[in-house]
């Protein structure tokens, strides 16, 4: 990379090193691999959660709180014995080598967990962060950057650079890639596939997906705390403005008493999205624009209890159509339903997560008929929690390799 940016300094001048710098450049390229879950990486870690945790500042982002909560020794230790238990005896696991993130523009925190991902699993990694500001980004950057005073070893490891739009940038850093990590969408994803990659490289891709949320009545008027539930739901779609692939868009209801659910469950989120979100004049707008385009159509109608705030419509029947007028900044599509296996006709291969209230076993017989969708069910309420599971990848599989000792 040095040698490139020698080559070209108006190139280098395009580029911003969050973390990391010019000259450590050549040291990640000839720096070694590690093991998935050295004991460096780890203590490295922990001493970011701490330092994030201990900053009164990091309590204004939940973001950035769970993500240094995910990051405690307890919890990798946990995810060790998970993924590197079952090693045998005549088997090594290394990091594959460089891996190279592009984060999305939409989930401020989530070059942080493909960071830590590609860290845990021993690799070394550039990671291109959006070209919007996001404080998240910068509470984050800072506290990593003072840890690495510390623990030198590792700087190699992480480089967080930031760079406008630019093909002969990303093309000289997809040919220093063993995995490419491409987040950020179907766009994202075609723009970047015109840099190439070595030959024996992966590549990792996050396209453009929703999700949806399914509530059995019966089990939510029993058994659940309504503002308990309704701040789990509040963090996984307002506090992404929705745009967040996780995010449910769509609202199927079941049971017996659905009537009384839906009144106890959108009064109690309404009361939060009051106090806590702030709506602009074009989120309202674009909402407006997409239910008289779905009521046009696909049949379906507002319910008028709230402000903009909250956008409900009802729809009549699902039916694939509706997919193409989802929203987001609370705009919510929901149908109540007879049998589970209606959902069959909006579950397509770019339905990412369900995310549930009652007994996921409900659940099972769409998931067992083999539609293209659905890569996660999870409990309303954790569908941004982030697993080395996900969209349908074995994270720590696709970043590291085995070496057989026969």
């Amino acid at each position: 990379m040095q040698k490139c940016f020698n080559q070209n300094k108006e190139l280098e001048k395009q580029i911003q090193f969050l973390t990391g710098n010019r000259e450590s450049t050549e040291a990640l390229v000839h720096a070694p691999v590690l093991p998935p879950f050295s004991k460096t990486v780890i203590d490295f870690l922990s001493e970011v959660s701490k330092k994030l945790l201990a900053m009164k500042e990091t309590k204004q982002y939940p973001d950035i709180v769970t993500w240094a909560f995910w990051i405690r020794k307890a919890s990798i230790l946990a995810y060790k014995e998970r993924f590197c238990g079952t090693l045998k005896e005549n088997e090594l696991c290394l990091g594959r080598g460089t891996v190279f993130h592009i984060a999305p523009s939409n989930v401020p925190v989530n070059y942080a967990y493909s960071l830590t991902a590609g860290l845990l699993t021993g690799n070394k990694n550039i990671v291109r962060v959006s070209s919007k500001e996001f404080r998240q980004v910068e509470l984050i950057n800072w506290a990593v950057n003072e840890v690495l005073e510390s623990y030198s070893e590792l700087i190699p490891y992480i480089m967080i650079v930031k760079y406008a739009h630019n093909r002969e940038i990303s093309d000289y850093l997809s040919s220093l890639t063993d995995v490419r990590v491409i987040w950020g969408g179907d766009a994202t994803i075609s723009e970047i596939r015109k840099s190439p990659l070595p030959p024996r490289a992966r590549e990792i891709t996050f396209a453009d997906r929703y999700s949806l949320a399914v509530i059995d009545s019966d089990y939510y008027l029993e058994k659940e705390d309504a503002k308990k539930i309704a701040q789990g739901f509040y963090n996984d779609t307002y506090m992404t403005d929705q745009n967040a692939c996780t995010s449910p868009k769509i609202v199927i209801w079941t049971g017996n008493f659905i009537y009384e659910a839906k009144r106890r469950f959108w009064n109690a989120l309404y009361e939060l999205a009051e106090k806590q979100y702030e709506i602009q004049p074009v989120q309202a707008v674009d909402k407006l624009v997409k239910m008289y385009l779905a009521a046009s159509e696909c049949g379906c109608r507002q319910v008028k209890e709230f402000d903009n705030r909250m956008v409900r419509v009802e729809l009549q029947k699902l039916q694939s159509s509706i997919l193409e007028y989802l929203g987001n900044s609370g705009y919510f599509y929901e149908y109540d339903c007879d049998n589970i296996m209606e959902l069959a006709d909006i579950i397509s291969d770019k339905c990412q997560t369900v995310g549930y209230i009652g007994e996921k076993e409900f659940i099972r017989p769409l998931l067992e008929a083999g539609l293209d969708g659905i890569d996660r069910v999870v409990p309303v309420g954790k569908t941004m929690d982030f697993d080395f599971i996900w969209d349908g990848y074995n994270l720590f599989a696709e970043m590291t390799r085995l070496i057989s000792l026969i």
